[in-house]
């Protein structure tokens, strides 16, 4: 099955995740969330993370507003990532009011073994 893998930068320049529409992955080709129709990005669990950027990279406001959770779609199987990615475009600064996802906090996606939200074992 073929797809397409788009890399996903922080404002360093380094690709730090990959998106398969809805879905996006770490380096380690792990699912850490997905993606909506409107470009928000949500955590594996439904939290919401941020925007997806025309760069690409992930954005969010510093003060967030609550959102509402969404439930996750299946969780895909592992990906391979490519050996190399693309060079990323030459990003803007990113204003104060905004924070680079992957860059700040990347915590915010994690996979589904990890991450504060996540369920207790008891």
């Amino acid at each position: 099955m073929a797809y397409t893998i788009i890399p996903i930068f922080s404002s360093r320049g380094d690709a730090e995740a990959f998106l398969v529409f809805p879905y996006l992955f770490n380096r380690q080709g792990e699912w850490i969330g997905f993606v909506t129709p409107q470009r928000e990005i949500y955590s594996v669990l439904g939290f919401y993370v941020g925007m997806l950027t025309n760069d690409p990279r992930i954005l969010r406001k510093r003060s967030q507003e609550d959102r509402p959770r969404l439930r996750p779609p299946d969780a895909p199987a592992r990906i391979r990532i490519p050996s190399g990615s693309p060079m990323p475009r030459m990003m803007g600064d990113v204003p104060f009011e905004l924070v680079d996802v992957l860059q700040d906090e990347p915590d915010l996606l994690h996979t589904l073994d990890s991450g504060e939200f996540r369920a207790d074992l008891d």
